[in-house]
């Protein structure tokens, strides 16, 4: 495959477009509240929990058909055969990134930002599984309290946003960070291997370390959210992907494809990210105008787990002199979250309203900007590695 390069004026000032984005999903949101509503209401639930947005999810297709069939999936056989970036992967989202995630928060949420946030707030959110506790019990940290006819647990809110934390770090990206890959001129093929494993740890892991973080035991495994969301996101486009390639190579040949249909999807990628941002930040436009503060408490734990997380990885990587190709999203599949399966997680267990639902979507808010950044990190050193 011949090498990509940042001819696209998208993809040239990117940096650009994307404060652009950001600024003008916020004022849609505030300008048009209605709208971002009604939007962000059009999602699949699963337990009464938002697990899919449908605008998001047609938004994340046009990210990832462009991707998906421009990859030889002979090339996924072959990156299925490097053992070193698979492992390397495993090693930081299963061994290392939930505890340096806790860790983090706890540092910020619980101690530096604790005065902040308010050390007497607390939080309403759901009773956990199977628990039938009279008012006035106490439960962990929290108190059985009566709301508006309903038992509830009444916990500090720092704790709360804690909670929301962790479930991000316990999910790592299985979907957004194919398109990371693509934009640092990553390995397509070994990205597709490593989101696959990484989908069937999460079936294994998720539920296990979520519970054992969070302190209440056995998480339940939200096995209808992580397989919805996979399929939709990842299954869906590289089926699109891998049959429409195959058709169309053998209906108009290589060349035509080549030459022809992938330079026509050339911007696709980029625009449909671009507009994913101005939806995700009209939906929140609300949210970050009235909470502006909280929003900063979240986001500076987050923030810095996300680049020590890529900064560990990138450095691993040097040391086990992996190509660039094969670093860049190594490093980056652990440092990205698998946002909506942690958003849907923490509104399954501790409602819609709750800090650590608000946690999560803090989680989605920096998550693109974060990565951008980093990806234009990767493309400007890679010269650290040989070729």
């Amino acid at each position: 495959m011949a090498e990509r390069r940042m001819s696209n004026p998208f993809e040239k000032y990117l940096t650009v477009w994307v404060a652009l984005c950001i600024v003008a999903g916020i004022l849609l949101g505030k300008a048009a509240p209605d709208l971002a509503k009604t939007l962000d209401s059009m999602s699949i639930t699963v337990g009464g929990a938002p697990v899919v947005s449908i605008p998001i999810a047609i938004c994340l297709f046009m990210m990832m058909y462009p991707i998906m069939v421009k990859i030889d999936f002979g090339s996924v056989v072959r990156a299925g055969k490097s053992g070193k970036p698979v492992l390397l992967t495993l090693f930081i989202n299963w061994c290392v990134k939930p505890f340096t995630m806790y860790g983090i928060a706890l540092l910020f949420l619980g101690l530096l930002f604790k005065g902040f946030i308010g050390p007497d707030a607390t939080d309403l959110v759901r009773m956990p599984f199977g628990l039938d506790l009279p008012v006035g019990a106490t439960h962990g940290a929290g108190t059985v309290v009566l709301s508006e006819g309903v038992r509830m647990l009444e916990v500090p809110l720092w704790r709360s946003y804690l909670a929301g934390t962790i479930l991000l770090g316990i999910a790592p990206c299985t979907a957004m960070v194919l398109v990371w890959s693509h934009l640092a001129r990553g390995n397509d093929g070994l990205t597709l291997v490593m989101v696959a494993i990484n989908s069937l740890t999460m079936l294994l892991l998720y539920g296990v370390l979520g519970g054992f973080l969070l302190g209440v035991g056995r998480l339940p495994i939200p096995w209808q959210a992580l397989l919805l969301s996979i399929g939709i996101y990842v299954a869906l486009p590289l089926a699109a992907g891998y049959l429409s390639r195959r058709w169309i190579i053998a209906a108009r040949g290589r060349e035509w494809f080549e030459k022809k249909f992938l330079h026509f999807l050339t911007p696709v990628t980029i625009s449909a990210l671009l507009l994913t941002l101005v939806l995700l930040f009209s939906f929140k436009g609300e949210v970050i105008a009235s909470n502006p503060l909280t929003i900063l408490w979240i986001a500076v734990p987050l923030f810095i787990q996300t680049v020590m997380i890529f900064g560990l990885g990138y450095h691993l990587a040097r040391k086990l002199r992996l190509s660039y190709e094969d670093a860049a999203p190594a490093a980056m599949i652990g440092a990205s979250n698998h946002f909506e399966v942690a958003i849907a997680t923490a509104t399954m267990l501790f409602g819609l309203s709750s800090g650590a639902a608000l946690a999560t979507v803090v989680g989605v808010l920096i998550e693109v900007p974060v990565m951008l950044l980093l990806v234009r990190f990767c493309t400007r050193t890679r010269g650290w590695f040989n070729s």
